[in-house]
């Protein structure tokens, strides 16, 4: 396991992230670090796995791409993914003594894409149950307050909302009923207040995965290319499940108990 570098968050931060489930973190990856992950992304582009899609309608004059689990072929990623500081601020805000990888997520807006990303949580579409998880939402753009992630304060607190698909709003994972329904965040911002912050390249948005988010298109002259880390903490287990997950691990199942530690060779020690 290489050794990843140091980067110490200080007490109000982590205490911030505990209440909030989120927080931003100003310059934790360096220029040259910025770089090679620019250099992942674009690596990615050009060789999209299997699990790629475009997640913007066909008339939409921009575009929007997602990949996922690709850092077992891109050496960009795994270095960012193990050897910066990223491994080491998971452990601060997890308040974990170990850190496992869960996976990569390229997210790609191209200029002028409409499509907004509508308000969610992440972990419904998991296959792993455990409250300490981080994600790392790391533009190699400067993102501006119009365009960048937005979440909703306290509400990692527990409850689970239904995870739909975004286009229409189809239930593919949980079935209907089986979890509480989105609340109409926009209708009251008094009750759901909103964390968003602008955003230069080497800068960290670091969120929760039950945290709500939401983001919005992207303006005409603007790329918006974002790239996800997310970690596991000493108390994430394997939650299987009847459906396909977002990610899907396939035959994950058959090597994995339901409730065991996620020690396998996808989701590696960092920390």
């Amino acid at each position: 396991m290489p050794t990843p570098k140091t980067f110490p968050i200080s007490p109000e931060t982590i205490a911030a992230y505990a209440q909030d489930g989120a927080v931003i973190l100003r310059g934790v990856l360096d220029a040259a670090e910025v770089q090679r992950l620019a250099d992942g992304i674009e690596h990615n582009l050009a060789h999209l796995s299997p699990l790629a899609a475009v997640a913007s309608r066909p008339d939409d004059p921009g575009r929007f791409v997602e990949d996922f689990c690709t850092w077992q072929d891109n050496p960009a990623y795994r270095a960012i993914l193990f050897e910066s500081a990223l491994p080491h601020v998971a452990a601060q805000l997890m308040q974990s003594q170990a850190v496992r990888l869960y996976h990569d997520h390229l997210l790609v807006k191209e200029p002028g894409t409409r499509q907004p990303t509508p308000w969610h949580q992440d972990q419904p579409y998991y296959n792993v149950s455990g409250r300490q998880n981080v994600s790392f939402w790391i533009p190699v753009d400067p993102v501006p307050l119009a365009s960048t992630l937005r979440l909703v304060a306290g509400s990692h607190a527990g409850t689970w909302y239904m995870p739909r698909s975004f286009r229409d709003q189809q239930a593919k994972w949980f079935p209907d009923g089986a979890l509480a329904e989105l609340p109409d965040i926009e209708a009251d911002p008094t009750r759901y207040r909103q964390l968003a912050w602008a955003l230069e390249p080497g800068d960290v948005l670091a969120f929760h995965m039950l945290s709500l988010h939401a983001s919005s298109g992207v303006g005409p002259a603007a790329r918006r290319r974002v790239f996800s880390a997310r970690y596991l903490g000493d108390d994430a287990r394997h939650a299987p499940r009847p459906w396909r997950t977002s990610p899907p691990f396939a035959g994950l199942a058959e090597r994995l108990a339901d409730g065991a530690v996620m020690d396998d060779a996808l989701f590696p020690p960092v920390y």
